[in-house]
């Protein structure tokens, strides 16, 4: 684990093996995509925080408030987390309940989203993210941001990211953007974008998980 400079927000923990995602991620983009960049931002949105009004608020909140370079290294700290958390080598391999129903009602089937998803990342110009989200009546988007960005400031729930940085694919794809993409689908976990996409329903209705 790589030592932070200050203990406010934190690296998160991988819930798998660095090699556990191979042939499709390599340990060795792990190790730089999580150790070296994940860290880095954490530690830098510490440093930036220090002394002022973001010190003591939570990671979503100051996404929310701030701008400039505390804003890009804060989303950069949560859009990390969420993306290898939506990761593993055992995932479920297909959308299942509201949340394929939610997806064969705006896109027709889960082929034609994730088409269109491949298609947002290759078309994205430079560094950023591509997402799939949904407002509070279950409607889902796909949404492309640059740099830093985030549905979380317009309001929107992630499901997933895709990181089309290329710290994120470069080791194992070179410029290959559209292929590291493509295979990033055999190990995201739908049982995890399902749950993220149930608290949406959760939330509207106050229901407790």
């Amino acid at each position: 684990m790589v030592a932070l400079a200050v203990s406010l927000i934190t690296l998160s923990e991988l819930n798998y093996a660095p090699e556990a995602l191979e042939p499709y991620i390599s340990a060795e983009t792990i190790h730089y995509h999580h150790d070296k960049h994940h860290a880095a931002y954490v530690n830098k949105v510490n440093e930036l925080i220090k002394d002022t009004r973001y010190e003591n608020m939570p990671l979503e909140e100051i996404i929310r408030e701030s701008d400039g370079a505390i804003f890009n290294n804060a989303a950069q700290v949560w859009n990390h987390t969420f993306y290898f958390d939506q990761l593993s080598p055992k995932p479920q391999k297909e959308p299942s309940g509201k949340l394929l129903d939610a997806i064969n009602t705006t896109f027709g089937n889960v082929d034609a989203m994730k088409a269109r998803m491949n298609s947002a990342a290759a078309a994205l110009f430079g560094s950023g993210w591509v997402w799939l989200a949904a407002d509070r009546d279950n409607k889902l988007y796909i949404i492309s941001k640059p740099k830093a960005g985030t549905p979380l400031t317009e309001g929107l729930t992630p499901l997933i990211a895709i990181d089309v940085w290329e710290h994120a694919y470069y080791i194992d794809y070179r410029n290959d953007r559209a292929k590291s993409v493509e295979n990033l689908w055999n190990v995201i976990d739908w049982k995890v974008v399902g749950d993220r996409f149930n608290s949406v329903s959760d939330r509207r209705s106050g229901t407790k998980r």
